[in-house]
Formats: C-alpha cells, sequence, structure tokens
C-alpha cells in the first residue's frame, strides 16, 4: 500500500501503531495530508468455505511517514498512533533510497541471488536487494538465516526456499 501526496523532506520516520491497525491509520493520515509508506505482502489465506488473497503488513505495527519536523506531533492525534521509532535516543530516519529499495523488493518480489554454500556464520555477503548493503550472516537455522545489516543497525531474518 503506497502513499503518494507530497515529498515533505529527504527522509522517513518510522511510526508505531497500535497492533493491526498499519493499514488503518496509514489510511488515516492520508486522509489528512500526509505523505505516507505501509509496506504490504499478498497471502492467501484459506478459511472453511473460502480462500482469499488479503494484504498483510511486512512490518507489524509500523509504517513510515515523510514529515517536516515542525509538525511532528500532529499524527498523534490520528486515532491508533503510537509513537515514533527511536534508536539511541533519537527519532529513527530512513534515507528515501532505502524506502525506495523496499518498495522495490516488495513490488518486483525479487528473491537473493545466493548459493545455500553462501550463508556461512560470519561471511559477509551483498545484498543487491536491499540497496547493495553488505551483511553478515549470525545465524544459520533451518531454513532461516540472520544477517546484520551494520548501515541499519538491524538484523534481517530471510527464509531460505
Amino acid at each position: 500500500m503506497e502513499y503518494a501526496v507530497k515529498t515533505c523532506s529527504s527522509t522517513w520516520n518510522v511510526l508505531y501503531t497500535k497492533p493491526r491497525l498499519e493499514k488503518k491509520v496509514a489510511d488515516r493520515l492520508v486522509k489528512s495530508g500526509y505523505n505516507v509508506y505501509c509496506p504490504v505482502r499478498i497471502e492467501k489465506r484459506q478459511w472453511s468455505d473460502r480462500k482469499k488473497n488479503i494484504s498483510v503488513p511486512v512490518l507489524p505495527s509500523m509504517i513510515f511517514i515523510n514529515i517536516d519536523e515542525s509538525k511532528r506531533n500532529e499524527v498523534f492525534d490520528i486515532p491508533g498512533t503510537v509513537r515514533y521509532f527511536f534508536w539511541l535516543g533519537r527519532i529513527v530516519k530512513i534515507s528515501d533510497d532505502e524506502v525506495k529499495s523496499l518498495k522495490d523488493h516488495l513490488e518486483k518480489n525479487l528473491t537473493l541471488d545466493h548459493n545455500l554454500s553462501d550463508f556461512a556464520k560470519g561471511s559477509e555477503i551483498s545484498l543487491k536487494e536491499f540497496g547493495g548493503q553488505n551483511g553478515v550472516v549470525i545465524k544459520k537455522s533451518g531454513n532461516k538465516i540472520w544477517i546484520a545489516l551494520k548501515k541499519l543497525n538491524s538484523v534481517l531474518t530471510l527464509k531460505i526456499a
């Protein structure tokens, strides 16, 4: 789910929402005139009587918002918003390139171009799908690997198909 209203700055902030309200909060913010991106993926869900494709947020309880610093506190007037994401005492800022990379990955359903042998613990791999960043494999278990992304100060969990 992508919303394009207007670009305020070249950085985005991560906004926490109440659980399971990511898309509703994003809709409300867009209706209020904010530039918001709520990354979603399509999942096939099955009930006893039917199957349906639904959009599920990729980052639970988180959306991206492009907003001027002077208007940052106005978002708390929107029901469902909780707070901004902080790292080391500062509000996290995500660059346009990183948000664009996430959008491209989700829209194109990119897959990693690596062999299973590339995922040895401690090995460094290039993740061109994430803006050409390098990551270090910190853990491997079954069909999952954990990759530390130093530039983003985060850990990426990938399922090996």
